[in-house]
């Protein structure tokens, strides 16, 4: 691993600016930026909403906050779209590191800190830590439950934790702005996997894409079954189209959604005919029943998680399946 000087960046204290795209951020974006100004860090800060078209208070929220502080700088984003939003914001940015934050994501006071630290001694482009999700509502609480565990997600380390490393890819990410300029920043052509599809052009030109568990990032999860299901029918549509367009950026956790659905499927329509079939299908239930009994912290909860594990898995599965070869127009 390359160990780099405190001096990375020609100072031991850098300045930031904190990128966050928000559409219809009315109920967290207040938390969000305070938890971005409340920072410990000892440089300058500024913080570039590029805000969409939202149909709810967002704009007169933000606009609120950057007269209250002039750290707050907005841009429009008038497409709404993510990797759009990004990229303006980058446009706005002057410095040296970009750090990537959600309108519904809070980060801890230290985040700032130690991302510097982290990009200086490991020499990384971009490093990001814990997808922490909290959940406030019973349903909130199955569905973070389930995003923390690796019998509902999986076990990539930005949702389950563990060692510090290099990996594929991180949650939202803090970057050198040159690596990221050099790239030329996201891809507007996707509505959802922007990260993933960065993270494999930023690995492609030699940089170093790290994990550190100290940076937790807690994020609000989707608030009913249906929006649940959307989320992660995108997710899977998404990463289908890096899958195509990078090969090799494919992996059993990302092949085990589709082929659940495929194989209770088959095994629930089969097994009218033969019962012996629904073998299957009945050791899936029987996964999902004892998996809400690992992850659930009571029986209410118990009884929500048999209802979202399978509609993480399965909508997910739906997307990857499902997803057009003509979602993403080429670039030649």
């Amino acid at each position: 691993m390359a160990t780099q000087t405190p001096e990375l960046f020609g100072s031991p204290h850098p300045s930031i600016s904190v990128i966050l795209p928000v559409l219809n951020e009315e109920a967290h974006l207040e938390d969000a930026v305070h938890s971005i100004l409340s920072q410990d860090y000892q440089g300058k800060i500024e913080v570039i909403l590029a805000v969409g078209p939202s149909h709810d208070r967002t704009l007169e929220i933000a606009q609120s906050i950057s007269r209250r502080d002039s750290r707050v700088v907005l841009v429009d984003n008038p497409s709404g779209r993510t990797a759009a939003g990004l990229n303006l914001a980058l446009n706005k940015s002057q410095s040296p590191v970009v750090v990537r934050v959600d309108g519904h994501a809070q980060i801890p006071n230290d985040y700032l800190r130690l991302i510097v630290e982290i990009l200086n001694k490991t020499g990384a482009v971009n490093v990001g830590g814990v997808m922490a999700a909290v959940g406030t509502t019973p349903f909130e609480r199955a569905v973070a439950g389930a995003m923390r565990s690796p019998l509902g997600v999986g076990a990539s380390r930005f949702h389950t934790g563990g060692e510090a490393g290099v990996v594929d890819t991180v949650y939202l990410g803090a970057f050198r702005r040159d690596a990221l300029v050099a790239i030329g920043g996201f891809d507007e052509r996707f509505t959802r996997a922007q990260d993933w599809e960065l993270n494999f052009r930023l690995r492609e030109k030699g940089g170093i894409v790290y994990f550190d568990p100290r940076l937790h990032v807690t994020y609000r999860p989707r608030s009913t079954v249906r929006a649940l299901a959307k989320q992660y029918f995108e997710y899977g549509r998404w990463r289908r189209v890096v899958s195509r367009r990078h090969s090799g950026t494919i992996n059993y956790r990302y092949l085990a959604p589709p082929l659940a659905l495929v194989g209770f499927s088959l095994s629930a329509i089969a097994g009218f005919f033969l019962p012996i079939l629904f073998i299957p299908a009945s050791i899936y239930l029987l996964f999902v029943l004892a998996a809400s009994v690992r992850i659930a912290s009571s029986i209410r909860e118990y009884f929500l998680l048999l209802a979202v594990i399978p509609t993480m898995h399965f909508a997910w599965g739906a997307g990857f399946i499902s997803s057009p070869k003509t979602l993403v127009p080429s670039s030649e």
